[in-house]
């Protein structure tokens, strides 16, 4: 299986959230980062505020942050966010009854346990594990080093679910 750009800087965008932990990002900056356009970032931004993982502030000081904490977020629950199929073979599609074998095809059993064991393996790493064991992640992404505030709140803006 192959994840989606989308999913890929999705998690990316994710990671440079909790490595900036305690400050706003701007996504100007995420696709400084990575290399990426500004207007990708943003198609991508939207699904991630949805499912409740990034947060933003509006403003000229605004910007995004997660809205939970990097440890709650599982990369099984952004991969699944993110992809729009998991059809791993054409038997597995809505409606597609081409074989004779469909309804007792052991491949696709196969299929079915390797996709579950895809995801369960996603589903034991989340993003703070991504991030949390190299100091160089902020080197790379020309972030400063992390203070050791909490994340919270930035005095005086509002917590937006949605981007304008």
């Amino acid at each position: 299986m192959r994840l989606t750009r989308q999913t890929n800087y999705a998690l990316r965008m994710l990671m440079y959230c909790a490595a900036n932990e305690g400050r706003l990002s701007r996504v100007g900056e995420i696709a400084a980062a990575y290399s990426v356009s500004e207007l990708f970032l943003f198609k991508i931004l939207q699904p991630l505020v949805e499912a409740g993982f990034v947060e933003t502030v509006r403003g000229r000081n605004g910007g995004v942050r997660l809205a939970r904490p990097a440890g709650s977020i599982t990369l099984r629950a952004v991969v699944e966010v993110t992809e729009e199929s998991f059809v791993l073979a054409e038997c597995f599609e809505p409606g597609a009854a081409d074989c004779p074998l469909i309804d007792s095809c052991s491949l696709n059993a196969a299929l079915r346990q390797a996709l579950e064991a895809f995801l369960g393996a996603l589903g034991e790493h989340t993003i703070a594990s991504l991030v949390g064991g190299s100091n160089s992640i902020h080197h790379r992404l020309g972030l400063a080093e992390p203070t050791g505030a909490p994340a919270g709140p930035v005095p005086g803006t509002a917590r937006l679910r949605s981007i304008a």
